[in-house]
């Protein structure tokens, strides 16, 4: 099964999608946060056949919610009544950071992002 992958932001939102066969995350696209940014999603699901998406949970380092939290649970939500899909949440502490990091000089670090957490939750269903 194909998995989209989501790095929720209030200005840029960056996708990732996984391989057939559900094993790891590769960089696809950064969107603008519109309002039309469920849409627009939900369109990609169904054009790349995803079954499933993983949307990073934004904690503060207390493991409290931050002010993104909530928006990025309410566009799961939306997303997950549009395109009939289950989502789940998997935890993206640092991994702008990381991202930011190992990614070469100007590549799409939002993007980047979301395989990070994409790879991060195949690799734990794969542990269970």
């Amino acid at each position: 099964m194909r998995y989209l992958g989501v790095d929720y932001g209030s200005k840029k939102v960056g996708l990732a999608l996984s391989d057939e066969a559900g094993t790891m995350g590769f960089p696809h696209a950064i969107l603008p946060n519109t309002p039309r940014l469920a849409e627009e999603v939900a369109a990609l699901i169904e054009r790349e056949g995803v079954g499933a998406v993983v949307i990073g949970e934004s904690r503060d380092l207390a493991g409290g919610e931050n002010p993104i939290a909530a928006e990025a649970h309410a566009f799961g939500d939306r997303l997950a009544a549009l395109a009939s899909i289950p989502v789940s949440y998997e935890s993206e502490v640092f991994t702008s950071a990381e991202a930011r990091r190992v990614a070469p000089k100007g590549a799409r670090v939002d993007a980047s992002a979301a395989a990070l957490i994409l790879t991060s939750f195949l690799t734990r269903q794969k542990g269970r």
